[in-house]
């Protein structure tokens, strides 16, 4: 791959584990380079400007590494922000992109409110409320915004739980402590291997459950939408192969009322949230993104941990590559 985008997708598949993401991080390694070995990711090249007005902005991606495709949307929105102040993007044709709050993170750093989604047209893992056939791919989005001590950073899909959480029940042999999947009949099931059935395939669950599924509903039509309707490509194009449509927006506060302000604002309110009486003692309220900054600290200083699945993967592709392996032993 040519350097800078491996040197992009390295990096911030780290920066993924060192958040404590470890599903999208270096454990991604293998099933990104068997895309690769096949083709299927591109390895160099740049995007398509389909659409630039300045503010908003839409680029076919042609399945280049995701990563390094919305890290470069970002910079690239960075660098107008001080005119716009709102710059959108809407991308066809990425390849996946990985932990998306770890892509927030480079925006909340700089002091800018960011919401990202990200969707797979290729794929059909969720059911539509009310519906036992998936359609929809997880849908995960995130948004970010700074504070004086730590970016707050949520990043959530319209399903219960994902396909890599999936995964790793079904090769632990576990089942799920909650029904988070339907079985192909429409039926609450913690069986993970639903989802792995040629016939009779299950599907993930929406988020609210059978109970407020249609809250889930439409937070994955949104995303569909947002992704897809606005990249004009999607599942009518009917895709075959692994990639995302990608929605990302940026948003400089100095635009609204002021980077001051909006700190002071959301300093208020993660206090306020602290503060909150807790139902249980030991587990005190806290932020989403609060224990990444602290995973992060303490992998600056103890390391990051490597699963032994990862390991076995890299150390197959260093060999199949010819490259030295020995740092992983």
């Amino acid at each position: 791959m040519e350097a800078r985008k491996a040197d992009s997708v390295s990096r911030l598949l780290v920066l993924t584990d060192m958040m404590g993401r470890y599903t999208h991080g270096l454990a991604q390694c293998g099933s990104y380079l068997d895309q690769v070995a096949r083709g299927l990711m591109a390895k160099d090249g740049q995007p398509d400007v389909v659409q630039d007005r300045g503010s908003t902005l839409v680029w076919d991606g042609h399945y280049l590494p995701g990563l390094w495709l919305v890290e470069s949307a970002l910079q690239a929105g960075f660098e107008r922000l001080s005119e716009h102040g709102v710059v959108t993007f809407a991308i066809r044709r990425s390849h996946h992109i990985g932990c998306l709050a770890a892509l927030a993170r480079m925006a909340t750093e700089r002091g800018y409110f960011v919401f990202l989604a990200s969707s797979g047209p290729h794929s059909r893992i969720v059911a539509p409320f009310g519906g036992k056939e998936a359609l929809f791919s997880p849908n995960p989005f995130a948004i970010g915004f700074p504070a004086s001590r730590f970016p707050v950073l949520v990043d959530i899909s319209a399903s219960i739980t994902t396909v890599s959480m999936t995964r790793e029940k079904v090769t632990a042999g576990a089942q799920f402590e909650h029904p988070w999947l339907l079985d192909s009949e429409g039926r609450p099931t913690r069986d993970p291997t639903v989802m792995e059935r040629e016939a009779g395939r299950g599907s993930l669950m929406l988020l609210g459950g059978q109970e407020a599924g249609h809250k889930g509903f439409g937070l994955a039509l949104m995303v569909e939408a947002l992704t897809q309707g606005l990249a004009g490509h999607g599942r009518k194009d009917a895709p075959k192969q692994w990639g995302a449509s990608v929605y990302l927006q940026l948003m400089d506060p100095e635009a609204f009322a002021g980077r001051d302000a909006f700190v002071e604002q959301m300093d208020f309110l993660a206090e306020q949230c602290h503060a909150n009486a807790p139902i249980d003692p030991e587990r005190p309220v806290r932020l989403p993104g609060e224990q990444a900054d602290r995973s992060i600290a303490r992998a600056q200083t103890e390391g990051v941990p490597v699963s032994a699945g990862a390991r076995e993967t890299l150390r197959l592709w260093a060999t199949r590559l010819g490259v030295n392996a020995s740092v992983l032993d």
